[in-house]
């Protein structure tokens, strides 16, 4: 069964903090939809909202168009981790999840098919409290899934994972878009949810600041800009800069365009006898997306070592 979360117009205060100012966006099955934004920005309450751990002042956050506190078994509709230190350390990693099985009527077969599907099998009888932060994180996405839910949310999967972690995640990941499954992921690593996300929910300050396909917004960033390395870096700015392009010097033999294509730069220099080494389509990443969006909802910014007194 097909199910999505829909995030409507959350607002929720703490005291004086508005943490949520109107948080609204839709998590669809069939895709991996990255959730970013800075510390403060409203991600973990969010979370909580949806997981009926907060009480909302406004809005609503709904599960296959319930409440979460509403859901009989709501290990069968959604399932998350949002803290991966949240197990009793005495107790084996199969027994955690042989626990959380029986408070939902799930049968013990489960546990064993979840073990093996996260890599834990040969650690199932080892106690919790011994296992790393990446193994703690398997642990935690395998009692997210002990329902089979049809919708999914993990709050920064990738933490403590290694190498081989990270490869496996990222197709875990898609394998449970590709089953159908909403997923929901938060996460501070642009380079992985790059990598992974189909779509993405910027927020800041509380609300929403971009709500798209990853490669949409990479598309949008990246505004058609050309990087061009030439040896005749005066001539081929004054050439290109006539043909209603804007330039700008990065380095000695590197310049910026925008407002035409790499096509036309080409032809124009090539016209022009500039000799040039390369021109390339810029494309940003998704971190350039999330810096350049992000920019004025930081709330928590330092300084490097001598720019305090600057």
């Amino acid at each position: 069964m097909e199910t999505t979360i829909e995030v409507r117009d959350l607002r929720k205060r703490f005291g004086s903090v508005r943490a949520l100012d109107g948080m609204e966006f839709t998590v669809r099955p069939g895709q991996v939809t990255g959730f970013v934004g800075p510390n403060g920005a409203g991600k973990s309450t969010t979370m909580r909202v949806i997981l009926g751990l907060d009480r909302p002042d406004g809005g609503s956050a709904l599960v296959g168009g319930r409440r979460y506190q509403e859901l009989r078994t709501p290990f069968t509709h959604l399932g998350a981790l949002l803290d991966a230190a949240a197990v009793q350390p005495a107790r084996t990693a199969r027994h955690h999840l042989l626990w959380l099985a029986h408070s939902q009527g799930l049968g013990a077969g489960r546990v064993e098919e979840v073990l093996g599907q996260v890599g834990l099998g040969e650690v199932a009888h080892r106690k919790a409290g011994g296992f790393s932060l990446g193994m703690r994180q398997r642990l935690g996405i395998a009692a997210a899934l002990l329902g089979d839910p049809p919708a999914v949310m993990l709050d920064e999967p990738f933490n403590g994972l290694d190498p081989e972690g990270f490869r496996w995640m990222r197709g875990f990941l898609a394998a449970l878009a590709a089953e159908g499954r909403a997923v929901l992921v938060s996460s501070h690593l642009m380079g992985e949810l790059q990598d992974t996300a189909d779509h993405v929910v910027v927020v800041g300050r509380g609300r929403v600041v971009a709500d798209m396909s990853v490669r949409a917004l990479l598309d949008l960033v990246s505004r058609g800009q050309v990087t061009l390395r030439t040896s005749a870096r005066a001539d081929a700015m004054t050439v290109l800069a006539r043909a209603g392009a804007t330039v700008s010097s990065t380095a000695p033999d590197t310049v910026t365009v925008s407002g035409l294509p790499a096509e036309r730069v080409v032809s124009l220099l090539a016209g022009g006898g500039v000799p040039f080494a390369e021109v390339t389509a810029h494309r940003a990443s998704l971190e350039e997306a999330y810096m350049e969006l992000t920019r004025d909802a930081v709330q928590y910014r330092g300084t490097l070592p001598g720019e305090a007194g600057r």
